[in-house]
């Protein structure tokens, strides 16, 4: 099963984009974050004309989770309470009998700022869910924009960095929460070389030139699923479109 996830920025903005990818890359999966469209604006035939199936869930202007599949998604869950406000930034669902979990971290805008405390109990809430639904022991998918970049060989400037939303102690603590309940980082399991990145800010000139960037996407799995995960890589084709994403996606394979 080939997963994927993709952080568009704005689905409509770059339905080309993630159009193409789709038909090039063919994944079973892909979880895509920022979708930016209430659902009634929502692309639905342009995947269906791929043989894609859909879930969403969005907003106008910000936020928003979608998940794609090429077998119909079972068990669908929207926000923690199925159907909640946090919606648009989760979605639960089975496909080929795996429960993939996608996400939309909240940023948390600076570190002494009320959106940092939501981020930090935001992660605190999907830890809580994960303890209360899911076992460590039976095969689980994380995905998403995480708006966390876990070490320092994920982001281009590790020093200039530390302690800034996205590279900062509390996030790492929250992270480190998940690993220790069993999730793998399916990405660091079979690519450990600093340097690989999934996010270059707009705002930086020349940044993705010079890879300034930050690992903040991710795939992680329990560790039944993660000792299944055959590969896993950054396609960087998409950042370099012409008005692209400032993210691009994150790719696992695993032997299911």
């Amino acid at each position: 099963m080939k997963v994927a996830s993709f952080n568009v920025n704005s689905l409509r903005a770059r339905l080309d984009i993630v159009l193409e990818w789709l038909q090039r890359e063919s994944p079973d999966v892909l979880c895509v974050q920022e979708t930016k469209v209430v659902d009634e604006d929502f692309p639905k035939s342009a995947f269906e004309d791929i043989h894609y199936h859909t879930v969403f869930r969005g907003q106008k202007s910000y936020n928003g989770v979608a998940l794609f599949s090429k077998t119909p998604p079972e068990n669908i869950h929207i926000g923690f309470d199925n159907n909640s406000s946090e919606g648009t930034r989760l979605i639960i669902a089975t496909v080929n009998s795996i429960p993939i979990v996608n996400t939309y971290i909240p940023q948390g805008y600076k570190p002494d700022s009320d959106k940092f405390r939501y981020k930090l109990d935001w992660f605190q809430r999907l830890h809580d869910y994960f303890k209360k639904n899911f076992s460590p022991d039976k095969p689980l998918l994380w995905a998403g924009d995480f708006n966390v970049a876990p070490e320092p060989a994920d982001v281009y400037d590790p020093e200039k960095l530390a302690g800034h939303v996205g590279f900062h102690p509390d996030e790492h603590a929250a992270l480190r929460k998940f690993r220790k309940w069993g999730l793998v980082d399916v990405f660091r399991k079979h690519q450990p070389e600093a340097g690989q990145y999934t996010f270059w800010d707009y705002r930086l000139r020349g940044g993705v030139k010079r890879n300034l960037g930050w690992r903040v996407d991710h795939i992680w799995a329990t560790k039944p699923l993660a000792e299944r995960s055959v590969r896993a890589w950054i396609d960087k084709e998409p950042r370099l479109r012409e008005k692209p994403s400032d993210h691009t996606p994150v790719v696992a394979e695993f032997s299911i």
